[in-house]
């Protein structure tokens, strides 16, 4: 499996919540790296790993931290490849401002920013940009949002033979 993804976290307590996205991603067949690093603990990592991003082979960016949550803006600012930020719940503002920080950008420097904890959407938004230039994973999401769709029919199907007649 090509790892096309990098997944940055600003600690490994995030883990918990971007493991969904690696899933996510292994579900589609799309492999990915895994790293800790933080903006502001870490820059000269976080600067490395993203301005190496292209030339490493990745061809987009999942970036996840709480609060101040500038780990995504550092990100953008170093690669030209998309970054998706994952605001992650966390301190007295639980998330709220690592949603504002994620997705509050100066121009010329876009992060495509997901909701609070959202890393299964990052993942599915991350296969959608590769799937730009990969038929296969086009053909994957249309199986996978069809089969979404069979999902809430069968529900709505349940509920209707469940429901009192007059």
């Amino acid at each position: 499996m090509k790892k096309l993804v990098l997944i940055v976290m600003g600690s490994d307590s995030d883990y918990p919540v971007m493991e969904k996205a690696v899933v996510q991603l292994a579900e589609f067949g799309v492999g990915c790296d895994v790293r800790v690093c933080s903006a502001h603990r870490t820059p000269a990592v976080a600067h490395e790993l993203a301005s190496g991003a292209r030339q490493n082979g990745y061809r987009v960016v999942i970036a996840a931290a709480g609060m101040a949550a500038h780990l995504a803006g550092v990100f953008a600012a170093s690669t030209t490849l998309p970054v998706i930020g994952v605001p992650i719940a966390s301190g007295a503002m639980n998330g709220v401002d690592a949603l504002y920080s994620t997705v509050q950008m100066p121009p010329g420097i876009p992060v495509a920013t997901v909701g609070i904890g959202g890393s299964k959407n990052a993942a599915l938004l991350a296969v959608e940009m590769l799937s730009i230039a990969d038929e296969g994973l086009a053909e994957q999401l249309n199986d996978f949002k069809a089969s979404m769709a069979e999902a809430v029919i069968a529900k709505d199907q349940k509920l209707q033979g469940e429901l009192p007649t007059e």
